[in-house]
């Protein structure tokens, strides 16, 4: 944390001081406003991105497959999974449906409903087959 701050800051102090110069040369050269519009909103422009890639890189840990490799082990607790919801997963990958599985784990349909829309949105899927595929891809189940 200290670090970045500290980056952020001489990144400042270093557009400040550019800024300057172009407002020195401004004066020196009368060169267009154009160019000095140009240039300031191509400085902001990598700042916006530079501290924008900072913010979001804890949001990019997800392992890209290529074709042809093998698949990448995650644990269920890497995607935030609770053990209860694996368990959910393990038999809908079973084939059971929502009311097989319900009585298998002695819960109500509507929290089975949940644990799936819970799955399918950490998952990112919208059907069952999408879960099943993606969560043996990345290998929560065989």
């Amino acid at each position: 944390m200290k670090r970045s701050t500290y980056l952020y800051a001489l990144s400042m102090a270093g557009l400040m001081f550019l800024l300057k110069l172009i407002d020195y040369n401004y004066l020196v050269y009368d060169l267009r406003m154009e160019y000095y519009v140009g240039i300031i909103a191509v400085i902001f422009t990598l700042l916006g991105l530079w501290i924008g890639r900072k913010l979001t890189a804890a949001r990019r840990q997800e392992p890209i497959l290529v074709a042809g490799t093998s698949a990448v082990r995650t644990s269920p607790a890497d995607l935030g999974i609770s053990p209860r919801e694996s368990e959910v997963l393990h038999l809908i990958a079973a084939g059971h449906s929502n009311q097989e599985i319900a009585d298998t784990l002695f819960l109500s349909l509507n929290t089975i409903k949940k644990h799936t829309s819970t799955l399918f949105r950490k998952l990112e899927a919208e059907r069952r087959t999408q879960a099943i595929e993606k969560a043996r891809r990345i290998g929560l189940i065989e």
